[in-house]
């Protein structure tokens, strides 16, 4: 027996052999471009609104700019090409003609049934004898029969009668399909023969060496660096530690726009002579003299020194951004695409910054690290008013809004005004807004999620008292309501509760949905989860400068109320527990729960915290209150413990009976429960009491400063 290989030379395999390779490749590559994603910015609403800026089409531009980043036309090409190589290798197993492998079969050979018997298969091998024996054949010359052909017929003929009548040929037949016995098999290769014809080898090896020796090392390559230069926060790493560099304890918010031009990544937006070309325009338009401030564009004369003293990209970066941010027309489309395009950078980088922050741990650079964040996505100038993150409000028309005010109005506070004052500023004046306008910004202004804190409190799970070095929660409850709604309706105040699922309610100890209300949740309740098990995203921030779509998220934190440094670290939201905005758009008042988790500090005492909620998008919904962490000995929890015990039997039980005789009779036992009673009573008393005054701001007692050194995770989706 030998084996024979053989290379594809009809075609009849490659074609196979090359659509599953190239479809492996394909398929995945398919399937990461079409698959939907779930990113906020991508399936959360948007807030209605006609509005668009002057520079929309620039705007629009960078956004698709982004997208064909982000889709990577690079895969998108080698897509096609993979479906055009299958479509090929398809249309050629189509159209290739097969090769059918002939088995060999006696009975076919003989023409004969396969029930025939053995006196008949020896009266056809006769006739076919006198016809087919090489003697006395006639070859026909239509087909161009040749002796040796009509001789391999006439031995197959021969075969095929004595596999049928001898009996060890008959077994070679049966075993092995062949009356010769083992035959010789072939493997064959679906590879096109002309690979291993002489003089191709050359070019097979230069191919090989071209994939598994340049284009394999340099993909892997250049994953991996790609993947090294980059921090989690998706800057470069020499960006990082730019930022790194540019931290002071110090720093104003014009500091942090100074910093955040530090970063590598501007070099692939002023790339060649962009760094330098049109310096001069831009820096000429922010530094203009504007009506009530020292420029155009806000600057102070620390930051005007700040741009003066830096040189190349960083000079061109920074004057852009104070450009994006003041809203400066520079007259020139290039580098008003540009303005728009350093922006989300700068965005991206401010996130890096704000880690850093953190791990210093100082108050001030982070909150104004936080308020940069929501100046560059509303296109505002740092020191200028909340108002201009309303359509078609312009710093002149804002001056005339607010007056002579060394203060600028919030728009809690502007749509607060009665409806005829807020109009008669916003309009009637000259070169204020026309009706439309006016209504237009009003419209917005309604569906902006403003976060309104009505209860935050201490509480630890399954305990009556905070215990030292125990887990605390800071539960925030709170309502979405936007400004300039009327009509709101009144807190239930068991919404303002965050009672403690029972511990055989898997579903609500996991947060899929809400414990049932009362002292004690018994076992899983009928609770519609429908809207629960799905976290509910709020529109995306109104932002109509900004290219990029942006979910709005909000930042919880303590710090400590006199060092002015974190105590316990942000945790951050983007998601709601139920929806927040009805089908028409209009506010359901729901209350939302939040939750900041650390440990308790290891000493019992008053400990003054400032809690802080930032959100990242809008400027003037932040927040701050004191609150207090009252926090007991460890014999509390003993205390606590012990009136949860197993209580006395009933007196009208036999178990009671039987207690009250050992106790000294019925009128002992009616003494003692009446002592006991009276105890517990006193007890819950003081329990009460001290419970209340933990509530109090201005809590008596010892007050210390804490700091926690638990990590707390972060809730979002």
């Amino acid at each position: 027996m030998s084996s024979d290989y053989n290379y594809d030379d009809q075609g009849q395999f490659f074609p196979f052999f090359i659509l599953t390779i190239t479809g492996l490749v394909t398929l995945p590559l398919t399937y990461s471009l079409l698959k939907p994603s779930k990113e906020l910015e991508n399936t959360a609403p948007r807030i209605k609104s006609e509005y668009k800026p002057e520079d929309e089409k620039l705007i629009t531009g960078q956004k698709n700019k982004q997208w064909r980043r982000e889709r990577r036309i690079k895969r998108f090409v080698a897509a096609v090409l993979g479906y055009a190589v299958m479509g090929y290798m398809v249309y050629l197993i189509i159209v290739t003609q097969r090769i059918i492998p002939k088995i060999w079969d006696p009975y076919s050979i003989l023409d004969i049934s396969r029930t025939a018997s053995e006196k008949a298969i020896k009266k056809q091998y006769k006739k076919l004898t006198l016809k087919f024996h090489p003697d006395k054949i006639h070859l026909s010359t239509e087909l161009n029969q040749t002796i040796e052909e009509a001789t391999a017929h006439y031995v197959e003929i021969s075969k095929a009668y004595k596999a049928l009548t001898d009996e060890e040929i008959r077994n070679n037949y049966l075993q092995y399909g062949h009356p010769d016995g083992k035959q010789s098999f072939s493997i064959g290769i679906a590879l096109p023969k002309f690979i291993i014809e002489e003089g191709s080898g050359k070019y097979v090896l230069l191919l090989y060496g071209a994939l598994l020796g340049v284009l394999l090392p340099y993909i892997v390559g250049r994953w991996w660096y790609g993947t090294q230069r980059v921090t989690k926060e998706k800057v470069y790493v020499n960006s990082a530690a730019n930022l790194f560099q540019q931290y002071e304890n110090d720093l104003t918010k014009g500091g942090v726009v100074s910093a955040l031009t530090s970063g590598d990544e501007y070099k692939d937006v002023l790339k060649g002579n962009k760094a330098e070309q049109g310096l001069g325009k831009v820096e000429k338009a922010i530094l203009a003299e504007g009506d009530g401030t020292s420029t155009i564009a806000g600057l102070a004369k620390r930051d005007v020194e700040k741009i003066n003293s830096l040189e190349g990209i960083r000079r061109k970066t920074c004057a852009l951004l104070w450009a994006y941010l003041s809203r400066v027309k520079l007259g020139d489309q290039a580098l008003d695409d540009e303005k728009y395009e350093v922006a989300p950078v700068a965005l991206a980088l401010n996130d890096a910054f704000i880690n850093i922050c953190l791990a210093y741990g100082h108050v001030n650079p982070l909150l104004q690290a936080y308020s940069i964040s929501q100046h560059l996505i509303q296109a505002t100038p740092p020191s200028s008013s909340p108002l201009l993150q309303l359509p078609h409000f312009t710093p002149s028309i804002v001056r005339s809004i607010e007056g002579d005010s060394k203060t600028h109005l919030t728009l809690q506070q502007y749509m607060s005004l009665p409806e005829y004052t807020r109009r008669k500023l916003t309009t009637d004046l000259p070169g204020t807004l026309t009706p439309k306008q006016y209504n237009t910004a009003l419209s917005v202004a309604r569906q902006l999620p403003h976060v309104t804190i009505e209860r935050a409190f201490f509480k630890c799970r399954g305990e009556k008292h905070i215990i030292i070095s125990s887990l605390v929660q800071l539960v925030v409850k709170c309502r979405v309501i936007p400004p300039g709604t009327t009509n709101i309706p009144p807190l239930n105040p068991a919404d303002l509760e965050d009672i403690d699922p029972d511990e055989s309610d898997v579903d609500a100890m996991l947060g899929r949905r809400p414990a049932a209300r009362g002292a004690r949740a018994r076992g899983p309740q009928n609770v519609d989860t429908t809207e629960i098990d799905r976290d509910v995203a709020p529109p995306l921030a109104f932002a109509p400068f900004f290219a990029r779509d942006h979910s709005p998220r909000w930042h919880l934190f303590l710090s400590e109320s006199k060092q002015s440094r974190v105590a316990v670290p942000p945790s951050t939201y983007s998601t709601f527990e139920t929806p927040v905005f009805d089908d028409e758009g209009k506010p359901t008042f729901n209350v939302q729960t939040f939750k900041l988790q650390f440990a308790a500090p290891p000493q019992a005492g008053s400990y003054r915290f400032v809690m802080h909620w930032v959100c990242d998008s809008y400027v003037g919904f932040d927040e701050q209150r004191e609150v207090v962490l009252v926090v007991e000995e460890q014999d509390m929890a003993g205390d606590v413990g012990s009136e949860e015990e197993i209580s006395e039997p009933d007196e009208d039980s036999l178990a009671g009976q039987m207690n009250a005789l050992k106790t000294g009779g019925i009128s002992g036992a009616m003494t003692g429960a009446g002592v006991e009673k009276a105890k517990k009573k006193k007890k819950k008393g003081e329990t009460k009491k001290m419970v209340e005054d933990s509530d109090e701001s201005n809590t008596e007692g010892e007050e210390e400063e804490w700091t926690s050194e638990t990590d707390t995770e972060t809730d979002e989706d």
